[in-house]
């Protein structure tokens, strides 16, 4: 088989790009207005539970998503391989569209109890079952057209659709925010950007429907030689197994955590741990995304002319250096008093290792009452670092020291649910009083904030992500065979970004709330980022300009 693409000419190819890019943008909108709306989510669905556990839990509802997807990724993707690309990605596209306008009518926990969070995973599960299929399906429908020596060019635009997506989800809660007070907005007007995504459904799938079934699957088919059991094909014969495992170990993991270290828990750690108002996380994020968005086609485009593996590793080697001297200047740039009180004046808990215990309970079902637990709680309540400092004669008594004050931290053994809220709260007023005076702000002075260094710091960010993004899609295209391709590659990209990635905000966080240290989180993308990079460099096989026809 000849590369078909070649018989395509310019104009219907950017009407192909364009169709594409315009779907995908309109899924990563979806998707991206629920993880941004984190904080809203949780005070809606997940009414009753700690500020800290509320926010976990409407993460772990972000990450549902995402660990759905690679279901989908085989189930879109044998129907893709079987049937056409383009049928297939109109089918997710429309999945998504209406699992989104259905989360924006879903009544909320008030309304109905329980039953709202179950509905919310349950839409948040579909959403995740239809992106799995969305990626695949454009970048290969891109690919399968573009001339071989432009195809990460092409295809970047499909990488771009990300940072056009969050800018469209960042602009439509912008205005929502806007037009209206902020206890409006908590209320019912986060709705809005929900309930908006039902005319972007209407545009995209017009668009798509408007297109071609692409060039090579075309070829396939009229030969007869499609494939008659892609899953088969994919896990028994070894060549295109390997395939997988390399690209999901060797770049896929890397681009899950590089990506949603980057767009993602800079958000949470900026409002969170800096405690910058929401207002300047946003202009912060919108800039780095604008920034993003050309990038992205610079990088793939060089991937044409220099192969994409030495730009993919640049990518991951810029984000494993970059990112804890870089989030510790957003705490530097962001907060210097804050920084300062942390530096002078630690939190330290002092208590008996052997009565403190892993506070990672998403459901508010576990009763911590230890002294330790207890004292654990009421600073991770707040969003205050801490230090550990084990003392096996503390026995059943923990403190937490801040500058001179001491804070004994009783025991909940006994206690009802009320007397625990009740201890609780009376700790945390006696370790907000000591904070103040110790200098820790409660919110960032936006005079006293370097909001151009701390630009620059997330624009290195944005430099790593796209020069590992940018040429993914057509390195993916590339290494495997036209009639498993869809489902040989949309599987390791859903498991890298679904499972790898889309677990990090909610994982990496709670490695924060377990170890006090706020930075070590990051610990998590560092360490998926330099596994890749091992494997790359010795597993990876350059593939730019390689005929599409040729490997099957």
């Amino acid at each position: 088989m000849s590369d078909q693409a070649a018989k395509t000419d310019t104009r219907d190819l950017r009407t192909i790009v364009i169709a594409s890019a315009a779907g995908t943008t309109f899924e990563w909108y979806d998707f991206f207005i629920f993880g941004t709306l984190t904080a809203t989510i949780a005070h809606n669905f997940y009414a009753g539970l700690s500020d800290t556990l509320a926010t976990m839990a409407a993460l772990a509802t972000f990450a549902v998503g995402f660990i759905a997807r690679p279901v989908g990724a085989l189930v879109f993707g044998h129907i893709g391989d079987k049937k056409g690309r383009k049928g297939t990605f109109l089918y997710t596209i429309l999945v998504m569209g209406l699992a989104t306008i259905a989360i924006g009518l879903l009544p909320t926990f008030k309304q109905i109890g329980i039953a709202a969070p179950i509905l919310l995973v349950a839409l948040r599960i579909v959403q995740g079952f239809a992106l799995g299929g969305e990626y695949g399906g454009a970048a290969i429908y891109v690919a399968e057209h573009a001339p071989s020596h432009k195809r990460g060019a092409f295809t970047s635009w499909i990488q771009s659709s990300a940072a056009f997506g969050l800018i469209a989800a960042l602009l439509v809660i912008l205005a929502t925010r806007t037009m209206m007070s902020k206890a409006a907005f908590e209320d019912w007007g986060w709705r809005i950007p929900f309930i908006v995504s039902a005319g972007l459904l209407v545009v995209s799938v017009y668009i798509r429907a408007k297109t071609a079934e692409s060039p090579a699957f075309k070829a396939l088919h009229e030969q007869g030689q499609l494939a008659k059991s892609p899953l088969s094909e994919i896990f028994t014969r070894w060549k295109n197994l390997k395939g997988m495992l390399i690209a999901l170990f060797g770049f896929m993991t890397a681009q899950g955590v590089v990506w949603y270290t980057t767009f993602f828990y800079t958000q949470l750690f900026l409002t969170s741990m800096v405690k910058i108002d929401p207002a300047d996380m946003n202009t912060l994020v919108m800039g780095m995304t604008l920034v993003s968005a050309p990038l992205y086609v610079v990088f793939a485009t060089l991937s044409d002319k220099i192969g994409r593996k030495p730009v993919m590793i640049f990518g991951i080697l810029l984000a494993v250096l970059s990112f804890f001297p870089g989030y510790q200047g957003l705490m530097k740039f962001g907060n210097p008093d804050l920084e300062a009180a942390q530096r002078i004046n630690p939190v330290y808990i002092v208590a008996n290792p052997a009565q403190c215990s892993f506070q990672f309970d998403l459901f508010n079902t576990a009763q911590f009452t230890t002294s330790c637990d207890l004292a654990k709680s009421v600073v991770t309540g707040i969003g205050t670092p801490y230090v550990n400092r084990p003392d096996a004669v503390a026995k059943d008594t923990a403190s937490i020291r801040i500058g001179t004050q001491v804070i004994a931290m009783p025991s909940g053994a006994g206690l009802d649910k009320a007397g625990i809220k009740a201890l609780k709260a009376r700790a945390t007023g006696e370790v907000k009083a000591a904070l103040k005076a110790a200098g820790y702000p409660e919110k960032a002075d936006h005079a006293k904030s370097n909001m151009w260094a701390m630009f620059g710091i997330m624009c290195v960010f944005a430099v790593a992500c796209t020069a590992l993004y940018g040429p993914m899609a057509s390195l993916l295209v590339e290494m495997f065979p036209t009639r498993v391709r869809y489902t040989a590659m949309s599987l390791p990209y859903n498991i890298g970004t679904g499972w790898f990635g889309g677990l990090q905000p909610v994982l990496s966080f709670a490695m924060v709330a377990a170890s006090g240290n706020i930075y070590f989180g990051l610990w998590y993308p560092v360490a998926t980022g330099l596994l890749a990079v091992l494997v790359s460099l010795l597993f990876l096989k350059e593939t730019h300009g390689r005929d599409l026809g040729s490997i099957d």
